[in-house]
């Protein structure tokens, strides 16, 4: 079993940033793929970006590409998602999610454990 916890959500107006973190413990991080999702309202759960074992290879999705970033630190078993010049349209529950994989996966279904998801809010 691998636990995820989340943090650093908020409110935040249109143009400004936040740092997401989620904290995994009960097996070895390095050996699983790390992403994060998010969920708006009566929307289905979406892939935001996701990192391979080594942080070596990432990827993201479209609307994201060039304000978001994420990244690891296996030492202190984290993944982080940098979010800059944010958007209305970037208002959701964000989701971190662990994948039995080296490799980095963009594919929701394929990831093993979620956390409890972190809100961000950003206003106009």
């Amino acid at each position: 079993q691998v636990q995820l916890v989340e943090s650093g959500g908020g409110l935040v107006q249109a143009g400004g940033s936040l740092r997401l973190s989620c904290v995994a413990s009960g097996r070895i991080f390095s050996n699983y793929a790390m992403g994060w999702f998010r969920q708006a309202p009566g929307k289905e759960r979406e892939f935001v970006a996701t990192i391979n074992w080594s942080g070596g290879s990432t990827y993201y999705r479209d609307s994201v590409k060039g304000r978001f970033t994420i990244s690891r630190d296996n030492a202190k078993n984290t993944v982080y998602l940098q979010m800059n010049t944010l958007e209305p349209e970037d208002t959701a529950v964000y989701y971190c999610a662990a994948a039995s994989s080296r490799g980095a996966i963009t594919i929701l279904r394929l990831y093993d454990y979620w956390g409890q998801g972190t809100q961000v809010t950003v206003s106009s």
